[in-house]
């Protein structure tokens, strides 16, 4: 095993084990320069702040949703097939992928009547 690159357990030479290491340290460098862009909404009670997201079509992007609700809430979207629970407090996150120019409706499940709020993707 070689002692820089954890990962590599059995190669032949040693020639190999160091270019597999840069390998990987390249790609991480690489995966660490092309970071996503990340945007938050705030559940309450069937309420999303914003109620509308503006991101850049064609680019993937990360979604933080924090429930500040008194009860569970679901992040629920069928045209991008997304959906997430949160109990009340709880925070986590979802990735999209680069979306077509258009409007993409969601909604908190546990309140379907509180009405939609909206990615809109330009």
């Amino acid at each position: 095993m070689h002692k820089t690159c954890p990962l590599v357990f059995t190669l032949p030479r040693r020639r190999s084990i160091a270019a597999l290491c840069v390998t990987i340290a390249l790609a991480s460098g690489a995966l660490a320069a092309d970071e996503l862009p990340v945007y938050t909404l705030v559940a309450r009670d069937g309420v999303f702040e914003p109620a509308t997201l503006e991101v850049p079509a064609g680019k993937r992007f990360k979604i933080t949703i924090s429930n500040a609700g008194k009860g569970p809430m679901e992040f629920e979207s069928r045209d991008l097939r997304q959906e997430k629970v949160l109990a009340a407090g709880a925070s986590s996150s979802i990735v999209i992928n680069g979306l077509k120019p258009g409007s993409y409706p969601f909604f908190d499940d546990f309140h379907p009547d509180s009405g939609k709020a909206f990615i809109v993707a330009k």
